[in-house]
């Protein structure tokens, strides 16, 4: 007869219960008892059955993850590290979406997708209304943001203001005066959502240099290389005067950079950019850029997830850092001629 989990528990001199955490490699259990509860389960021979395990536990043994997109690189990243990582520890990812661009305003999240379904739940840069947050707290399981955490949730995120400002500091440390932004969508207003705090940044350092902010040089670029090229056409044509930009995200920097070859511009020669996140793609146009450890933000938030399904009090908030990267498209502004 095969060994049960009864007899491993013996066998080590701990619980079931027990047994079951360091097998499931689950927090509160102690390396050395997670050890000899592998050697015994291994030399018993016993292997965990997943659905009597989730039986037996009340536990589905998933974990929800809500995402206003999957083809972006900067949600893609933070759904790769969360998956990777719950996987590891024998959880499975139940994705539910928002990919619908130009969809305004927005489905509201039902957190009737998710009950009965979700051992915990992930929210993936997207800006909740704190009606929508109270509702998947209802649901009694655990919530950690990513990228955004209003309302007083628990969040891994960037600095974001600070991000920016480190960005627009660099082109003001170059020489340029006149610097645009390109932000998100126009109704990207939520408290504390990173356009909202990059564009509070971008303003920050403005003043900080004693820069006087021009609400003109601010364009809407979606968060797409699509919009980012857009929004650049669209200042080339009003403000041919600026000499930089900060993008809010390297998608729209790359957008930009494509609008003003178009226009017959020079990067950086004629207009600096910088964007932000560290884009896979970043290096093949030598971006200038402030990256950010996308991945590392979503395998954090699953391991923060998965301690408090197990008892944990986590921390608040986690503010990851980032990584200044200089390439080819930032130099000091051209010299006027005469």
């Amino acid at each position: 007869m095969a060994a049960g989990i009864d007899d491993v528990a013996r066998a080590a001199g701990v619980s079931t219960a027990t047994v079951s955490r360091a097998l499931r490699g689950l927090p509160n259990v102690n390396a050395d008892t997670r050890d000899r509860v592998r050697a015994v389960a291994a030399e018993l021979g016993y292997v965990a059955s997943p659905s009597a395990a989730s039986l037996a536990s009340g536990r589905t043994r998933t974990i929800g993850l809500i995402s206003p997109s999957i083809n972006r690189w900067f949600f893609a990243n933070v759904i790769e590290g969360a998956e990777r990582t719950l996987r590891s520890q024998g959880f499975d990812v139940l994705l539910y979406t928002f990919d619908a661009p130009g969809e305004s305003p927005r489905a509201r999240v039902d957190p009737d997708v998710l009950r009965r379904r979700v051992d915990g739940i992930l929210v993936v840069g997207l800006p909740l209304a704190e009606d929508e947050v109270d509702a998947l707290l209802r649901l009694g399981r655990p919530l950690v943001c990513i990228g955004w955490g209003g309302h007083g949730q628990v969040t891994v995120r960037l600095d974001d203001r600070a991000t920016a400002s480190a960005a627009t500091n660099h082109l003001i440390g170059l020489g340029h005066r006149r610097i645009a932004h390109l932000t998100g969508a126009p109704d990207d207003i939520a408290p504390s959502s990173p356009p909202v705090e990059r564009a509070a940044g971008w303003r920050d350092a403005l003043l900080a240099a004693g820069i006087d902010v021009d609400p003109a040089l601010e364009r809407h670029g979606q968060f797409t290389a699509a919009g980012g090229r857009e929004a650049m056409r669209d200042l080339i044509a009003a403000r041919p005067d600026i000499t930089a930009v900060f993008a809010a995200s390297d998608e729209m920097a790359m957008g930009a950079i494509l609008a003003l070859r178009e226009a017959g511009l020079a990067v950086p020669e004629d207009v600096s950019v910088i964007g932000v996140d560290g884009h896979d793609l970043g290096e093949l146009v030598g971006l200038t850029t402030i990256a950010q450890p996308a991945s590392e933000q979503g395998a954090a938030a699953a391991q923060i997830v998965l301690g408090m399904i197990g008892g944990i009090v986590p921390p608040r908030e986690i503010i990851m850092p980032t990584e200044f990267i200089e390439r080819s498209s930032t130099a000091p502004p051209r010299a006027p001629t005469s």
